[in-house]
């Protein structure tokens, strides 16, 4: 479907608004007309009546003028206040669709797209729509009625100079846009390319710069960045000369067509087809009309980059959906886990990373999942938070397919700490509240004691409601990793899934987090994902991963009392850290 419809579609739930904007609008330039109309008008008409000595009355001609000129400053404020308003209000819900239609897509459907690029979609293009209403829609409305108005009042005293206006509105908004269209078709479409790019290098440059740094590659990401800077520039400067060459061409043709009128007026007088006194009149009205077409060429200008930040909105919007909710959850009496048959890939072309997968997590059972860096173990969260489809087997919770479940009813029996960590920009006490904004201080103490961390965020300058910077970069990455335990812990849900939680942390330290989180939560379903054998003297069952089949299980006592895979890496990594 056409973006330009798509776009009329999206904005008919403020249609209000967006009417009431356009009308005031409508009102202000034919004001502006009749008040250039009226002034002429009476000012021709006193100038004839004082040197033939007669009277007349300029109190209603002379309130009028007051009234139009009223009428058109007030206009102005108030258009300003309901166009911008009816802006913002349609891009403030413009965004509230697009992330109501983006968060399905997460994160299966959002494969192509980097994250910057996504932030720029959602802020940058959006915003870029705001011409669509204000240089698109109400130019093309005001100058399509105003045209109108013009001609048939114009045509009352000579048709000639209705048609001599309208033709050069027509020129000026019509033939100058489209020409303005065709020039900045393509600078306007760089402009947004390049645009989009630089605040994705700005964004990756940012939350990539320590990386940046250790590897000496800032210089040349700084390079990158100018380029960009400066193709973004060139498009701009490109964009600026197409407007100012179309501005000078309508300037142009509004004078001449003022000069014409003025003739085609005169030869009209000498033929006492008009009266003197309403020249000044018509020639004022006519170049008050061209105010109502002025905008069009910029408004054609941005039009290709309007429509070009719409299609890249859309491009998202299209991918298809593929996961589905149902309406209703259903009740279920236990959390058990049971894992039947599951195989996975991340597409059909590629390999499986889970084949016939068999496993069973019991309610407050401890199981752990290990297995080598690339064994299929961090797959299990994607699957079981549904963020990505299963294609064969299933999964159940509670005795119920995964897929019976709402994923907002789902992901509230389920707390996950990802191996890939994300802090906002904001204070420690915020980060943790996200897990649970009903815990209070008490309990905010109780998971950091937990989690060995209470003692860190105390020393901070402003303990609890000290900011953590974008993605904690005031935090070192231990610090990290158990503050995402402990707001994990915080959600307090029946099963709690643990993906690699002691990474970055010391032996010691290591230890001390999973005893206590197990002693704490011996009744609470444990799935801790591993590659490493801390804490799995504490396990009901372990599971041995490798290339996305389980190869044995059992208690930790007895895989260690036979000749196993697992006794074998654990003899291994023991000596590892012993040298």
């Amino acid at each position: 479907m056409n973006p330009f419809v798509r776009l009329v579609r999206l904005a008919k739930s403020y249609w209000l608004w967006m009417s009431l904007g356009a009308f005031i609008s409508l009102l202000v330039v034919l004001s502006n007309m009749a008040l250039l109309g009226t002034a002429g008008w009476f000012l021709a008409s006193m100038a004839v009546a004082g040197s033939a000595g007669a009277s007349m009355n300029y109190f209603l001609p002379a309130a009028a003028i007051r009234g139009f000129a009223i009428i058109r400053t007030a206009g102005r404020y108030f258009e300003r206040l309901v166009t911008h308003e009816a802006t913002l209000r349609f891009l403030s819900g413009l965004r509230v669709w697009f992330y109501d239609h983006l968060e399905p897509l997460a994160p299966a459907g959002m494969q192509p797209y980097r994250g910057a690029d996504l932030f720029s979609r959602i802020g940058a293009d959006i915003d870029a729509l705001d011409n669509f209403y204000l240089q698109i829609l109400v130019p093309i409305f005001v100058a399509f009625v105003a045209m109108l108005v013009a001609f048939f009042f114009l045509d009352k005293y000579s048709l000639h100079i209705a048609l001599v206006d309208t033709f050069s509105l027509i020129l000026v908004g019509a033939a100058i846009p489209v020409l303005t269209q065709y020039l900045a078709r393509k600078p306007g479409r760089h402009m947004l390319t390049c645009s989009s790019q630089l605040r994705t290098s700005v964004i990756d440059g940012t939350q990539g710069m320590s990386d940046l740094m250790v590897y000496g590659a800032s210089s040349w990401h700084i390079k990158q960045f100018q380029k960009l800077s400066q193709n973004l520039i060139h498009s701009q400067t490109d964009m600026s000369s197409i407007s100012g060459f179309s501005g000078a061409v309508a300037t142009f043709l509004t004078y001449c067509t003022t000069l014409l009128v003025t003739g085609i007026g005169i030869i009209l007088i000498g033929e006492k087809r008009l009266a003197p006194v309403d020249l000044p009149m018509i020639t004022l009205v006519v170049m008050g009309s061209f105010e109502a077409v002025n905008k069009l060429p910029k408004a054609y200008q941005y039009l290709g980059h309007t429509l070009m930040a719409a299609r890249r909105i859309f491009e998202i919007i299209d991918t298809p959906i593929t996961l589905h909710e149902p309406d209703l959850s259903p009740i279920i009496q236990d959390n058990s886990l049971e894992f039947r048959s599951l195989s996975f890939r991340y597409s059909d072309a590629g390999p499986w990373i889970l084949k016939h997968l068999d496993l069973k997590l019991s309610q407050g059972q401890h199981v752990a999942l290990i297995g080598p860096t690339g064994s299929g173990k961090s797959t299990f969260i994607n699957l079981l938070t549904r963020l990505w489809e299963y294609q064969d087997g299933d999964i159940l919770l509670g005795g119920h397919s995964l897929r019976t479940f709402r994923f907002e009813d789902l992901r509230r029996k389920i707390s996950v700490v990802p191996q890939k960590l994300h802090l906002f920009n904001a204070s420690v006490r915020d980060n943790l509240l996200l897990g649970n904004p009903e815990a209070d201080e008490f309990k905010l103490e109780e998971v950091l004691c937990l989690v060995c961390l209470e003692q860190d965020i105390r020393l901070l300058p402003d303990g609890y409601d000290s900011y953590v910077g974008e993605g904690g970069l005031k935090l070192s990455g231990g610090q990290i990793k158990r503050l995402m335990i402990a707001r994990a812990l915080l959600k307090n849900s029946p099963i709690l899934i643990l993906d690699e939680p002691s990474e970055g942390l010391d032996p010691e330290l290591e230890s001390r987090v999973i005893k206590n989180i197990f002693e704490a939560y011996k009744n609470r379903s444990i799935l801790l994902i591993t590659h490493k054998f801390t804490g799995l003297q504490q396990m009901d069952s372990i599971l041995m991963l490798e290339a996305g089949s389980i190869i044995e299980q059992g208690s930790p006592e007895l895989l260690m009392s036979t000749d196993s895979r697992f006794r074998e890496m654990h003899t291994m990594f023991r000596t590892l850290l012993s040298v």
